[in-house]
């Protein structure tokens, strides 16, 4: 009988989870949202048993991860149950899926968090307090809604640029190192009218510039040039804006891998495998 790892990622109100077989590959990544973590843990985990046709006796080992985890202190569904400190799993999982052994990984989620990865040092660096629940509460009071979705539907329509500053806006010609269409200053040029399709859109970039920007001054001195998206935030379409124009500017490299949004979880269930070792 193939034995299944269990890695869960387990959020406030979101929780992920995916299975790592015997052979290390990622089986079936699945969320669930409920209003509380406990409830969002074990629906999640019911829920994946049945959709994979796993058994209980099927599953080695539980590992749980995230903010949440801190409510849980029993064996899930008495099985082996161990926990993983968030930043070792943010780390694993963008290794185990970007396949790179240097970088800095950013946890795009609430906030965001920076973990540096050298080899097997895979360490947290900081992070700055803007992130998804950023975006969420800006478009709460300035858009009357926090459903994700709708503010990148709206994003889609936006002009960038009649919110943001842009070096054309104040110089005749290009400075070093900035092209006329770079940003001098989010949301500079917006005005008391700005559409709800602008606003949103300069919403969106002001939260990806600042976490690009803080992710390249994290690296500086450091000599690392690839950067790896993971969370909820790597989901929204203007990540494909945003970053490649960050790296054509600072000649580095933002990736984000397949399961970006599951990576904690799989560096979760990575974590017991490499204890076992």
């Amino acid at each position: 009988m193939k034995k299944i790892v269990i890695g869960i990622d387990v959020g406030i109100s979101t929780t992920k989870i995916v299975g790592i077989d015997e052979d290390g590959i990622v089986v079936s990544p699945i969320r669930i949202k409920a209003t509380d973590p406990i409830t969002s843990l074990y629906g999640a985990f019911g829920k994946y048993l049945h959709d994979n046709q796993i058994s209980l006796s099927e599953v080695e080992h539980v590992m749980l991860t995230g903010v949440g985890s801190a409510y849980i202190d029993e064996p899930i569904y008495g099985l082996p149950t161990s926990k993983s400190e968030e930043f070792v799993a943010d780390g694993l999982g963008a290794k185990y899926e970007s396949k790179l052994d240097r970088m800095i990984v950013v946890s795009m989620g609430t906030g965001t968090s920076l973990v540096k990865c050298e080899g097997d040092n895979i360490r947290h660096i900081g992070g700055i307090g803007i992130g998804g629940g950023t975006l969420a509460g800006l478009s709460r009071i300035m858009l009357k809604t926090d459903d994700v979705k709708q503010i990148a539907y709206l994003a889609k329509d936006g002009d960038v640029s009649k919110i943001n500053l842009l070096i054309g806006d104040i110089s005749a010609k290009p400075l070093p190192g900035l092209p006329m269409n770079a940003v001098a200053s989010l949301f500079s040029n917006a005005k008391a009218n700005a559409s709800r399709e602008d606003i949103a859109k300069g919403l969106i970039w002001m939260v990806l510039q600042c976490i690009g920007s803080a992710t390249i001054l994290s690296s500086l001195e450091s000599g690392i040039k690839d950067f790896v998206l993971i969370g909820n935030l790597t989901l929204m379409p203007q990540c494909r804006e945003v970053f490649p124009a960050m790296e054509k500017l600072y000649n580095v490299r933002f990736r984000i891998p397949k399961y970006s949004e599951f990576c904690t979880a799989i560096g979760a269930a990575l974590d017991y495998k490499r204890n076992q070792k």
